[in-house]
C-alpha cells in the first residue's frame, strides 16, 4: 500500500494489491472502491465553504455519509477547509500516476 496524499488531518492510500483506496481520518480509516472514491470527490466538492464564513452555516459543521450509509463524518471547518483541498491532491496524485504508469 503505498501513500497517495497526505493533509494535515487526513491521509490517502492506493492498495494495488486490493485494487482499492483507503483514506485515513482521524479515528478511522476506510477503504473505497474507485466508484466509491469518485462519489466521496463529488460530495466534498459540493461543501460550500463560503457559507462558514458569512454566517449561513451557523454550527459551522459539514455531514457526510459515505458507502451507502456504513459511514457517517462531521467536519468542523478547518477539517472541511483542509478535505477539500485533500481531495483535490490525492486525484491530482492519481492522474500523474497514470500518466507515469502508461508512459513507462
Amino acid at each position: 500500500m503505498k501513500v497517495l496524499h497526505q493533509s494535515q488531518f487526513f491521509t490517502s492510500y492506493q492498495c494495488d494489491k486490493k485494487r482499492c483506496f483507503f483514506i485515513a481520518f482521524p479515528h478511522k480509516t476506510i477503504q473505497l472502491g474507485f466508484c466509491q472514491l469518485l462519489a466521496f470527490r463529488q460530495q466534498v466538492n459540493k461543501i460550500d465553504l463560503e457559507t462558514h464564513f458569512n454566517g449561513e452555516n451557523h454550527h459551522g459543521m459539514e455531514m457526510l455519509m459515505l458507502c451507502n450509509r456504513q459511514h457517517f463524518f462531521i467536519f468542523n471547518t478547518l477539517e472541511s477547509i483542509d478535505l477539500k483541498e485533500f481531495i483535490t491532491g490525492t486525484f491530482a496524485m492519481l492522474e500523474l500516476n497514470s500518466l507515469l504508469t502508461t508512459s513507462a
